[in-house]
């Protein structure tokens, strides 16, 4: 095994974006172009699928039906999942990580939020929905 020296030692930022609409006359927007998702949550290739999966049928239905409907529905019905995910990954960054400057509150709402999921098989159930992804 050869061992080289590292060349990069920065921290990605946790960042979040979404385009919205994610249609443009013509121009579809999907993926990364759409979205942005920290990857505490681990979201941002289901979302990308999901987004290209919304599309296809609905470029289907154009062409083969004649119908715009899938076209123009494209953009709230990718959005909703996308909304979804950006809330779960938010929550997970915000319950794991700690941010500089933090105040004691925040400091106590994640405790809050990792003594609920230690207690709640709700919570856990929800954790477990969301983190394993939701259905399109």
């Amino acid at each position: 095994m050869i061992e080289a020296p590292s060349i990069e030692k920065s921290i990605a930022p946790l960042r979040s974006f979404v385009s919205e609409p994610l249609r443009w006359g013509r121009l579809f927007l999907v993926g990364d172009a759409a979205h942005i998702v920290p990857p505490t949550g681990a979201k941002g290739l289901n979302l990308a699928a999901s987004d290209v999966f919304y599309l296809y049928h609905a470029l289907v239905e154009a062409v083969k039906k004649g119908s715009e409907k899938g076209v123009d529905d494209y953009s709230a019905r990718a959005l909703n999942r996308i909304w979804k995910a950006m809330r779960f990954s938010w929550q997970m960054t915000t319950m794991l990580h700690r941010f500089d400057g933090e105040d004691a509150f925040a400091a106590q709402m994640r405790r809050a939020t990792l003594n609920h999921l230690c207690e709640s098989e709700t919570a856990r159930r929800d954790l477990a929905e969301n983190y394993t992804g939701l259905p399109y």
